[in-house]
């Protein structure tokens, strides 16, 4: 059955065959010559007011409601002298309160009476009454053959002149009443009872716009009251009776504004969401680019309220509202899922679109002024520091990276001295001989705390032309660096050091694997390398002695090309950390950070120091479980988190040294580069720029967005792991090393192949550090689920 509905504005007034004529109405209005007309064959009589006059074409009035009033009175007021009739003679018009004495008076509802009344909140149904049901409720049978109990509060209108109506004949009743209704009717009936200023129920509306007081003529007239909020208020209402007066005719005005404002509103509101049925059934290739949906302010503002909703990051409660319409209007659920998959589909956001960045508002590219401040700067090229820079270039220099890296600030020398020792060159990039503490770089790098890197992009703390040409180390050129030499005793520790500025020419760029490669080859000419390898041995060795926890594992990394496709290519890298060239690299980093430790701690100089405290972990109590992953896993767990000070040295137990600063990557890490900033202006013989007190402030912000920066580069990770792992075929096994129980038998598991711990169900007799078989049941990435199922073999 259909649910009423009271909004019927483009259906003509019906009239019933039963219908006495419309004489005492259609015969004046037949007779307003001047005014435009239009025909309503149903009625058989000629409206006076076309909607065209009052609103206009494209919803502008050609002239005031006041104007077109006083027309009409004009019109009405001759036609009076003509005919000698007035309306409300003929129809026995009272005044406001003779209509309330009289009519308020409250209907008692019987067996068999035709009423309306409030489902829910949504929806309005027509019904008869059968019995009562208690004290003051009724058993009704509704349209739509439902035999239910209401409230007498629930009743909104009961329909005069019914006394025994059949509920089967309900849906014919309506039918008759939505293909019948003109609202514009209602102007006509205003224009009268406003010269009058009398007040009309809903029968008097009825004789006086149908000619007849009849059941339907009457609902109808209810239903254009009810619904009307231009022309007629309620004066009065007691149950399921009301009184209605005509509006003041500046209050009209007022209200015919603000309804045409409301349709232009939804008009271009469903002009919009047939863009996005547009764009969303059109092919992938074919959808318009996302800088369209950006032109239209009004487009835009909706686009990017779908935009946030989709990240649950809306501004207010605007957005949110606005979102929801659009939602609803496309037949989706209000859910952030439903408004990202439309934006996909209608191209504004690729497939595999990085809601981290949007949700955390990170930063992608730089602002102008940022790249001109770079520029100049590159023009500029003033090194305040040249007349004390050491000439290291007839060091051979080994930089080793990852091979995709584009920002290189960190490289090695390495000999061996007369006496038998170790000497060792940590070359660091020199950013801050280009950029000054406060200026407009420094305090953009400060705001975004790291370099971001991502599997699909890398987003640089410095703007990139500035990082790798005024920055970066580079194969073959004279580079500036900051150069930490150390030289080793015999058992690994630090038997001397210094800190210079520098020029270096780095020799070679080697990716780990290439260095890996040219320390097994073990050549001659390339003892350097060897060397390095030795010293680093020396310093594990020694690290170990002093309580240090080896926790090096199996990393991942992804580099996604073509991101924007639905598909693009996935290349995955598992590294094991204590390969060769990473445990070199990583030990002379940590060589490097003791030693820049020592060095604040003996010249008073306020750095950004770190320690960790050990929590008294055994780690002979880990003895027995396999080196690697599954014995790494265990012990990180105990592990107590770093901390902080900014006035001297703490200890580092994990690492098994006195004190600690990272100073190796300041083109990359804005902690990196204070530490650079306090310590080349100790060399110049200058004051540090920032106080301790000052250092553990930025600090905490610094932390904080590095923290975000983390958390977002980790998701990104295992977002583009789960992806490969959805790719691969049903039939595929990975290896998995069981690191721990969760519950029963659901184990914490390692997979090998793609360096990522997920969880499984193994078999009975398992036990932690076992290697299982697992295959993929189900990826995805979106919603970040895994679930893997374990082959028994021979099974």
């Amino acid at each position: 059955m259909t649910t009423v509905v009271r909004a019927m504005n483009t259906c003509s007034i019906f009239r019933s065959a039963s219908s006495p004529p419309l004489a005492a109405f259609t015969c004046r209005l037949s007779q307003f010559g001047p005014l435009r007309c239009r025909s309503s064959s149903n009625l058989g009589f000629r409206s006076p007011i076309d909607r065209n006059c009052l609103l206009g074409h494209g919803g502008v009035r050609s002239y005031s409601v006041q104007s077109l009033v006083e027309t009409v009175m004009e019109e009405l007021h001759a036609l009076r002298k003509r005919k000698g009739i007035r309306a409300s003679v003929k129809m026995g018009l009272k005044s406001s309160g003779e209509l309330i004495e009289d009519k308020l008076d409250k209907q008692a509802l019987q067996k068999g009476f035709l009423l309306e009344f409030k489902k829910d909140s949504e929806r309005v149904l027509l019904a008869v009454a059968q019995r009562p049901d208690g004290k003051k409720n009724w058993m009704v049978s509704d349209q739509n053959g439902v035999t239910t109990s209401i409230k007498p509060q629930q009743i909104t209108f009961i329909v005069p002149g019914v006394e025994d109506f059949d509920h089967t004949e309900i849906s014919d009743f309506i039918q008759k009443a939505q293909n019948n209704l003109d609202p514009s009717l209602l102007e006509f009936a205003w224009i009268e009872l406003l010269e009058e200023n009398k007040s009309v129920t809903v029968e008097q509306l009825a004789e006086m716009i149908f000619g007849s007081a009849e059941p339907l003529e009457s609902y109808c007239a209810h239903l254009l009251l009810s619904e009307d909020e231009i022309y007629f208020t309620v004066i009065e209402s007691k149950g399921s009776f009301s009184v209605y007066g005509p509006r003041p005719a500046m209050q009209v005005e007022e209200q015919l504004r603000r309804k045409l404002t409301k349709e232009a509103a939804e008009k271009e509101f469903q002009e919009f969401v047939q863009l996005l049925k547009s764009a969303k059934s059109m092919p992938l290739h074919a959808k318009p680019p996302k800088s369209s949906w950006e032109v239209e302010e009004k487009i835009q503002y909706r686009i990017k309220s779908l935009e946030a909703y989709a990240v649950d990051a809306c501004q207010n409660d605007d957005q949110k509202k606005a979102a929801g319409m659009i939602l609803k209007a496309m037949g989706l659920t209000k859910t952030s899922a439903s408004a990202l998959n439309l934006l996909i589909n209608i191209g504004y956001f690729p497939v595999h679109v990085n809601l981290d960045l949007l949700r955390f508002n990170i930063r992608t590219d730089h602002s102008h002024e940022t790249m001109t401040a770079a520029e100049s700067l590159l023009s500029e090229s003033l090194d305040t520091d040249e007349v004390d820079r050491i000439d290291l270039t007839h060091l051979k220099v080994y930089a080793i990276d990852v091979d995709e890296a584009d920002e290189l600030d960190d490289a090695l020398s390495a000999t061996r001295l007369k006496d038998g020792r170790i000497k060792v060159w940590i070359h660091v990039a020199d950013p801050a001989s280009l950029v000054q503490p406060g200026s407009k770089i420094d305090r953009e790098a400060m705001r975004r705390a790291t370099s971001v890197f991502l599997p699909t992009a890398t987003y640089p703390m410095f703007p990139e032309k500035l990082a790798m040409e005024g920055m970066s180390l580079k194969q073959g050129k004279l580079c500036k660096a900051v150069t930490v030499s150390v030289v080793l005793h015999s058992d690994g520790s630090i038997a001397e050091y210094t800190v210079d500025n520098s020029i270096i020419k780095p020799t070679y760029m080697l990716t780990y694997e290439s260095a890996t490669e040219l320390l097994y080859l073990n050549l001659e000419e390339e003892a350097e390398l060897k060397i390095l390898s030795q010293a680093a041995t020396l310093r594990l060795q020694w690290r170990r002695k002093q309580g240090a926890i080896d926790t090096a594992t199996i990393e991942t990394r992804i580099k996604v090309a073509n991101q924007d496709d639905p598909e693009p290519s996935i290349n995955l890298y598992v590294e094991n950390q204590a390969d060769p060239a990473m445990r070199l690299v990583s030990e002379m980093m940590i060589l490097c950070g003791e030693a820049i430790a020592t060095y604040g701690s003996s010249n008073n100089i306020p750095l950004p120091f770190r320690g960790q405290p050990q929590s008294n972990i055994d780690v002979s109590a880990f003895a027995h479980l396999p080196e690697g992953p599954v014995k790494t896993s265990s012990i990180v767990k105990i592990m107590r988190a770093a901390e902080m000070d900014f006035r001297k040295p703490i200890r580092h137990g994990t690492l098994g040294i006195p004190g600690y600063v990272q100073f190796t990557s300041p083109i990359r890490r804005y902690m990196d580069l204070l530490a650079h900033y306090q310590v080349k202006a100790f060399l110049r013989g200058e004051s540090p720029p920032f106080s301790a007190g000052q250092l553990e402030g930025m600090a905490s912000i610094i932390n904080m967005n590095t923290r975000i920066i983390r958390r977002i580069c980790n998701s990104g990770l295992r977002y583009w792991i789960l992806e490969y792992l959805r790719r691969q075929p049903k039939e595929a096994r990975f290896r998995a090393l069981i690191l721990r129980f969760i519950k029963d038998r659901i184990a914490a598991v390692f997979l090998v192949e793609v360096g990522m711990q997920a969880s499984a169900k193994v078999s009975v007799g398992l036990q932690i550090g076992d290697e299982v078989q697992v295959q993929v049941e189900e990826a995805h990435p979106r919603d970040d689920v895994l679930s893997l199922k374990e082959v028994v073999v021979g099974v």
